[in-house]
């Protein structure tokens, strides 16, 4: 079960977490820029790993319970470190608490509602919500250091970064609020 091609996807973004960290902490142009690539091809990863198991008919009870363990993981360091090392500009803390909330929030009602045999499934706002989420993450690792290795030292990568953040908070706030409705419209019954 572990020597398949999705679960081995799935464990390399557990895997890539603290070298994602050591980057940004790190703190060099260039360690930012490799922490942007690897949270990148990781971010690709979790495309992937479902996709195959599909496809090839590996789903397995191991993807499905790390699978989105390795994303939160993930998102969650990146969020905690990039805030730590205060590389997220314009009140960012704020954006990420919310981020960071709302996955814990949904993780809970997610393992609540599976002891009740109902699933929680993701809507298409949702998606757009991962996608802004993991594009911010992606620009905020980068940073401004990056665009002076791209010869563009005027690009402001992190304001992008946070700008793409703080709209990914929002559409968070939708969805989360979205989730919490089905949740609680499952505990009433």
């Amino acid at each position: 079960m572990l020597t398949n091609l999705p679960n081995i996807l799935t464990l390399s973004r557990i895997v890539v977490v603290p070298i994602v960290v050591g980057c940004v902490a790190w703190g060099t142009p260039w360690a930012s820029a490799l922490g942007c690539v690897i949270f990148i091809l990781a971010g690709i990863t979790d495309y992937l790993d479902g996709k195959l198991a599909r496809a090839r008919q590996q789903l397995s009870d191991f993807g499905r319970m790390f699978d989105p363990i390795a994303d939160k993981l993930l998102v969650g360091a990146c969020l905690m470190v990039l805030v730590g090392y205060t590389r997220v500009p314009y009140e960012g803390l704020w954006p990420a608490l919310i981020i960071l909330c709302r996955e814990i929030l949904v993780s809970g009602m997610r393992e609540y509602l599976a002891e009740c045999k109902t699933s929680l499934p993701v809507t298409r706002l949702a998606k757009w919500k991962t996608g802004f989420q993991m594009t911010a993450i992606g620009f905020l690792l980068a940073g401004n250091g990056t665009s002076v290795l791209l010869g563009e030292p005027r690009l402001p990568i992190a304001m992008i970064g946070a700008v793409l953040l703080w709209i990914a908070a929002v559409l968070t706030l939708i969805t989360g609020w979205d989730y919490l409705i089905i949740g609680i419209r499952h505990v009433e019954r």
